[in-house]
């Protein structure tokens, strides 16, 4: 009998490799992709046990539930298998060993028994992820009867026959649930973490910055599965349908057409028509554009797999990928499909032509002049880099500084370097938009345009540091214009207001009468990590600080990035509502924020009750109360 249930995990371990491998066969059809296969295995352990469950752990059930059916599983199985060798396969002791793992497996089992039945948690998939309790009692208590009945001593008779019918079905049942079952995430998952598209999210630094496109490649972003990398594909059928992703999406929040799960169980139906059906949380509105399947099938168009309004209702936020246990790039998906939709298509959003044009023919959205950015600081002396050069400061305004409203944030700003005495200049006519909009919007072309405009005339001057209160231009400039040559040290205003409170250049008064709570912006939050200068900035001038439940590199977008206002896509509400709605619930008087997009957002919800500040408005009424 010890033999059979020896055999019975290796044929087990044979079934889900055949299955794996039919799998891995349409991963192929995608483009090639470098991947470091020696460091990848090397830390998949700790991608898996640390990188993996910090996220899993936000939902301490499911933490405790994963852990604990995961562990079993894997031990169970991996000791059953090894008493193929004959000192352990009579050696009684061992199997109350396996027993106990066994043991553990069927307490995890029915915590995802709990977990789903009688009713699961509304973001969860059905489907076939219904059958995986039962699976998984089924082998896990077969499993513990048969170990024991060998740790006992006994023959088994109809009884152990029994106990191993039971662990047949359901190990086997597992097996064959790796090609096309929930059982498919555990294969393709660990295979992901080692060949992740973006291993430096594993080094403990943010890797955010958009991967530049070859312009003269014959085709242009993805149109159909197989225009993406293998290991994309891959880490799509990593997606265990936890519905994370949608909760934490604001566009799903607001009934747009967009379901961060629902798109990529999209993008893995559209590889294989052999796909079972999608068993969740469907795109809100309505919508449902099936389309056909296959590697070369289209994926975008109202009647394709994936509707033009949901490619153009992400906001690029990554609060998807924040929230991902399995950390699948959603963003980098969308963005690829944008891409050819912008550059082999020209399909752009009726409302996003005339800015991108803008920014095609005058280097700025509105089609504004360049020369009309610092129109804002009239009565204030804002010094040129053309006319002081070397200065330590680069001040590097951004899109900004065009609003009205905005420009009061950026005369708060130079009044505090002022007062500061920080050797600073700008670029003044010379500064072009740094093309994160178009970027996002899937012109690549545009963006790689204005990049290497801004690179040739910042190599003409000398600074130390560019510092921009904008987190969309820090993010360009710091992640993303690397990759074209342009490397420099960007700090956000807020790090560096920080820094000048800190060296006692700034002496701000306490304003304790005055209660706020921050809005982090996704760009500077997410994108490029920095939560705690804006904060402490706060601390520091007394303010009575409350935290939104959604906060830090958690918060909830304000609806302003990835070009959603200019694409325009309408749903049942709008995104700023919801979050202005968050803010209310803090009771906080104040909103601060620190990026020009959240304060137009915010601002722009007529029903408010709070005031919206920038970090550095707050610091400058402090300083000058100190005085």
């Amino acid at each position: 009998m010890s033999y059979a249930f020896t055999g019975l995990v290796w044929l087990m371990a044979a079934l889900a490799l055949v299955q794996g491998l039919r799998r891995a066969a349409l991963w192929r059809v995608g483009a090639a992709a470098p991947v470091a296969w020696l460091d990848g295995l090397a830390k998949l352990p700790r991608r898996y046990l640390v990188d993996v469950h910090h996220v899993v752990a936000r939902d301490p059930y499911a933490s405790r539930m994963h852990a604990v059916v995961a562990g079993g599983l894997l031990a169970a199985s991996i000791l059953t298998a090894l008493a193929i060798l004959p000192p352990l396969a009579d050696f009684r002791p061992y199997w109350f060993l396996v027993a106990l793992a066994f043991g553990v497996t069927a307490i995890g089992a029915l915590l995802v028994g709990a977990r789903r039945y009688p009713q699961k948690p509304k973001r969860l998939s059905a489907g076939r992820f219904q059958i995986l309790p039962f699976l998984l009692v089924a082998y896990a208590i077969g499993g513990t009867l048969t170990a024991l009945i060998l740790a006992l001593g006994g023959g088994g008779g109809l009884f152990g026959s029994v106990a191993l019918a039971l662990a047949a079905a359901g190990g086997l049942g597992l097996a064959f649930e790796v090609r096309h079952g929930p059982m498919r995430h555990a294969a393709a998952g660990a295979l992901h973490l080692v060949a992740h598209p973006r291993p430096g999210r594993f080094e403990g630094r943010p890797d955010t910055a958009l991967q530049p496109l070859d312009l003269d490649a014959p085709r242009l972003g993805s149109e159909m599965p197989a225009d993406f990398t293998w290991n994309r594909l891959l880490s799509y059928d990593a997606c265990v349908s936890c519905g994370r992703c949608e909760t934490a999406c604001p566009a799903f929040a607001a009934g747009q057409p967009l379901n961060p799960k629902k798109l990529i169980q999209d993008l893995v139906a559209g590889l294989s028509p052999a796909e079972p059906a999608y068993a969740g949380n469907p795109y809100p509105g309505g919508r449902v554009a099936e389309g056909e399947r296959g590697a070369l099938a289209r994926l975008i168009g109202p009647d394709a797999r994936i509707h033009p309004d949901t490619l153009w209702s992400c906001t690029t936020c990554r609060a998807c990928v924040e929230e991902c246990p399995m950390m699948i790039e959603h963003v980098d998906a969308v963005v690829s499909l944008r891409r050819h939709e912008a550059l082999e298509r020209g399909a752009l959003p009726e409302k996003a032509v005339v800015p991108v044009t803008g920014l095609r023919q005058s280097g700025d959205p509105g089609g504004r002049p360049l020369a009309a950015r610092t129109d804002f600081a009239a009565g204030l002396d804002l010094p040129r880099i053309a006319d002081r050069e070397p200065v330590d400061v680069l001040l590097w305004l951004g899109e900004g500084a065009y609003d009205l409203r905005y420009g009061r944030s950026l005369r708060a700003l130079v009044r505090l370097l002022r007062e500061a005495g920080v050797d600073f200049a700008v670029l003044g006519a010379e500064e072009r938009d740094t093309g994160d909009l178009a970027r996002r919007l899937g012109d690549e072309a545009t963006f790689q345009a204005l990049a290497r405009e801004n690179i040739a005339t910042l190599a003409k001057y000398r600074f130390k540091r560019i510092v921009t209160a904008d987190p969309h231009a820090l993010h360009a400039l710091r992640n993303e214009y690397p990759a074209f040559g342009g490397r420099y040290t960007v700090v956000h205003h807020t790090a560096f207001l920080l820094e000048l409170i800190r060296a006692g250049k700034l002496n701000p008064g306490r304003l304790p009468d005055l209660s706020v709570t921050y809005h982090d912006p996704c760009y500077l939050a997410r994108y490029n990590g920095e939560t705690e200068a804006p904060r402490a900035v706060l601390d520091a001038i007394g303010v009575t600080r409350s935290e939104m439940t959604r906060s830090g590199r958690r918060a909830m977008c304000c609806g302003g990035g990835g070009g959603a206002p200019v694409s325009d896509v309408p749903g049942e509400r709008r995104i700023p509502d919801i979050r202005m709605a968050q803010a209310a619930e803090t009771g906080a008087g104040i909103v601060a924020v620190a990026c020009p997009s959240c304060t137009a957002m915010l601002e722009g919800v007529t029903d408010r009750k709070a005031e919206i500040r920038d970090v550095a408005e707050l610091l400058l009424q402090a300083v000058e109360a100190g005085r």
